[in-house]
C-alpha cells in the first residue's frame, strides 16, 4: 500500500522517550517497503506541559490548556486524528476533544482491546494518579473484566521507578524493581497485565514475566497504523 491517506497528530512529550518510543513502534509495526508506505506523523514533542501527577494529587497546574492548544495545533497542520502515548494525560481528554473536530483516539481503549481473548482478570501497573481517577478499572469494569491493582507502597515506588525512567536511569535495579511489581500482580491472580504508564514499556517486556504483558504504547501504535491504513474506520467525533 503506498501514500497511506490518513495524518496522525501525536500529542507528544509526556515524556520525551516515551514519544520517541512510540514513533520507533509505528515505523517498525508498519508493513512497508519504501518511505511512501509509511504512516504520517505530526509530532509535537513538548516536554512543557505541566506535570500530570501533580495537577491531579497535589492541586497542581491543569496541563487541559496546553494538550487542548496542542491537539488543536496539529488539526490545524493537517491531522486526521490524534493519538497520546501517555496514560495518564487521559484525564484530561475533555480538554482534547472539545477544541478539535477531529477523532481522538484513547490508549485506554487501544490497550484493553489488546487483551487476549478469554482473559477475565487484569493487572495494571498504572501510576497514582491515573490509578485515583479509575481510568482503566472503569473500562475494564464496563467489560465484566476484575482489575488487579497495586497496593501500599507498590504505587509510589511504581512513580519513583517512572521518574527514574524518564530521567535515563534504566538499568539492572530498575528493570528488576518494575518486574517486581509485574510479578506482584501475577501472583494476585492477574492473566495479562497492562502496562499503563509507557515509561513502562521501556523497561519491562512481555518476555519478562510469564502472562501476557500488554504494551500501551504498541497498543497505541498498532491502533495508529491500523487507522492510517485504512483497515479500521475512523471514529466519528
Amino acid at each position: 500500500m503506498s501514500e497511506v491517506g490518513l495524518t496522525a497528530g501525536v500529542l507528544g512529550g509526556l515524556g520525551p522517550d516515551a514519544t520517541v518510543d512510540f514513533m520507533s513502534r509505528v515505523i517498525a509495526l508498519t508493513p512497508a517497503s519504501t518511505d511512501q508506505d509509511h504512516v504520517r506523523l505530526l509530532v509535537d514533542q513538548n516536554p512543557r506541559v505541566p506535570d500530570r501527577q501533580d495537577a491531579i494529587l497535589r492541586n497542581g497546574e491543569s496541563p487541559g490548556p496546553v494538550l487542548a492548544a496542542m491537539a488543536a495545533g496539529l488539526e490545524a497542520a493537517g491531522a486526521d486524528f490524534v493519538v497520546m502515548p501517555c496514560n495518564t494525560a487521559h484525564a484530561f481528554e475533555a480538554d482534547i476533544v472539545g477544541a478539535i473536530s477531529i477523532p481522538f483516539i484513547s490508549i485506554v481503549d487501544a490497550s484493553i482491546e489488546s487483551l487476549p481473548v478469554g482473559v477475565t482478570a487484569v493487572g495494571l501497573l498504572e501510576t497514582p494518579a491515573c490509578s485515583q481517577l479509575n481510568l482503566y478499572g472503569a473500562a475494564l469494569s464496563e467489560r465484566g473484566l476484575r482489575q488487579v491493582s497495586l497496593e501500599g507502597d507498590e504505587r509510589e515506588e511504581l512513580m519513583r521507578l517512572v521518574y527514574a525512567i524518564k530521567g535515563g536511569d534504566r538499568v539492572g535495579p530498575v528493570r528488576s524493581a518494575m518486574k517486581n511489581l509485574a510479578v506482584a500482580l501475577a501472583s494476585r491472580g492477574a492473566e495479562a497485565i497492562i502496562s499503563g504508564c509507557t515509561e513502562v514499556p521501556l523497561v519491562l517486556a512481555d518476555k519478562d514475566i510469564d502472562v501476557s504483558l500488554i504494551s500501551s504504547t504498541e497498543a497505541l501504535a498498532r491502533e495508529t497504523i491500523a487507522i492510517a491504513r485504512g483497515e479500521h474506520p475512523l471514529p466519528t467525533t
